[in-house]
């Protein structure tokens, strides 16, 4: 398992800026090559990476998965959170909502109260507006952390919402009778808790069965609601 480990947080670290070749790895994992191959061929079972002719390459979900996976190994989770990057994170909620039917803006910026706020992610599917904080968790992964993560997504969602009319207006938005946002924390591992004040708690290895439920389970959920609110496909440019 520490062998495993070890190549795991090799890929991780020699991935992240992009393809590498397969002889690198073992020096970097500082095992030996045999043994190396062995694990790479385990791992490319659980569709980790690709190799085609001695190069390795792994999309950001497959990071994700690499990733997820060293931590069930007992990797350390700041050691393995260093080696993802915020935009790896923030594109798997966003390749997951839109596979999903989902409409997604990134990095979305609005005023609210003489204030700049920002949200994530948000995935927009009439009538459900998700708000979604992508929290690269490092040390500190605890209640008290996760508390306060979802108390300031919280704010986030309930500013928007109020803020929503004002950016429909200018943007000649398209029409939805209701929307319902609702805030959301997305994780890499599971936390303390699930919920927090009926805000889910998702790791992300679980956002598509949570997606999967979500219709259902949306009324359950702390939400805010906005009537006769206008939509637009390209939001994202009306929040600078």
């Amino acid at each position: 398992m520490t062998v495993e480990k070890d190549v795991l947080l090799s890929l991780l670290r020699l991935t992240r800026n992009g393809a590498v070749r397969k002889e690198l790895l073992a020096k970097n994992a500082k095992t030996p090559t045999q043994t190396t191959n062995q694990v790479l061929i385990k791992l490319s079972k659980s569709d980790l990476f690709h190799e085609h002719e001695g190069i390795i390459e792994a999309s950001p979900s497959q990071r994700v998965k690499m990733a997820v996976q060293a931590l069930r190994l007992a990797a350390d989770l700041e050691r393995v959170c260093n080696l993802l990057s915020w935009t790896e994170f923030e594109s798997i909620a966003a390749q997951a909502f839109e596979a999903n039917g989902y409409r997604v803006v990134r990095n979305f910026r609005f005023k609210q109260a003489s204030r700049r706020w920002e949200i994530d992610v948000i995935g927009f599917k009439k009538p459900l507006i998700l708000c979604v904080d992508c929290k690269h968790w490092k040390r500190g992964w605890q209640k008290a952390a996760t508390v306060k993560a979802v108390e300031a997504q919280v704010e986030r969602t309930e500013a928007f919402a109020k803020a929503l009319p004002n950016y429909y207006q200018k943007a000649k938005l398209e029409e939805w009778e209701t929307a319902t946002l609702l805030p959301l924390v997305m994780s890499l591992t599971l936390g303390p808790y699930k919920f927090y004040n009926n805000v889910p708690i998702v790791p992300v290895l679980q956002l598509q069965d949570f997606i999967n439920e979500l219709p259902a389970q949306a009324h359950l959920l702390k939400n805010f609601h906005q009537k006769h609110v206008k939509l637009n496909e390209d939001l994202q440019k009306f929040s600078q």
